[in-house]
């Protein structure tokens, strides 16, 4: 479980093929703090640790992770925002976040306010996906590349999001251009309500 506060930014050190899996390598200021086994969002996917040497930890993404996020995407010097599970005993500061991007989205605009950024997504959508609970609620919470943020102006199949200066500093947001792919994890209580609502009828 995670919180969509994003701890820092981890730089992809190597990227391994291993038939249809990936070992992807990477380092970050926490490393000495991991351990085996443990559940880090990268992106806003939860993957688990499975080497540590020196200062770089190495997760496993299979097929299904890079066929449906942008983990199939990364290259080697990427930035990958990074967050490990929540504490029990911390604040919660973001939004109940389960690290299982719902699928991608492509960026479409990028607007400079005069001391924050306006960024438009655009997602595949249809009725069936709606039904599952696959879409945005204005002032709603919405996971972008596992940064949580609040949802504005949502249509059928796009939202807008809007990023302060520290939050795009300290997160790869400040990467994201028009045409770039991002992952998204839409709000886990909005898909109980879409489903019960599906089992009720």
């Amino acid at each position: 479980m995670f919180s969509g506060i994003v701890e820092e930014i981890a730089s992809v050190i190597a990227l391994v093929k291993d038939q249809d899996n990936m070992h992807i390598t990477l380092t970050c200021s926490f490393v000495d703090e991991l351990s085996i086994d443990q559940s880090v969002a990268h992106n806003g996917v939860c993957l688990t640790v499975v080497k540590i040497e020196g200062n770089t930890y190495t997760v496993t993404a299979m097929r299904e992770t890079l066929d449906c996020t942008n983990i199939g995407l990364l290259s080697v010097g990427d930035d990958v925002n990074v967050e490990r599970s929540m504490l029990m005993n911390g604040r919660f500061d973001g939004h109940i976040v389960q690290g299982h991007v719902d699928q991608i989205a492509k960026c479409i605009s990028v607007e400079d306010q005069e001391g924050s950024f306006q960024f438009t997504f655009q997602y595949e959508c249809d009725d069936n996906m709606v039904k599952r609970g696959y879409f945005c609620v204005d002032k709603g919470s919405v996971t972008v590349n596992g940064v949580s943020l609040t949802v504005c102006r949502p249509a059928y199949n796009t939202f807008q999001v809007c990023i302060i200066p520290y939050t795009y500093e300290h997160t790869n947001f400040h990467n994201i251009k028009i045409g770039d792919i991002v992952n998204i994890e839409f709000d886990i209580i909005g898909k109980y309500l879409a489903r019960m609502n599906s089992l009720l009828k």
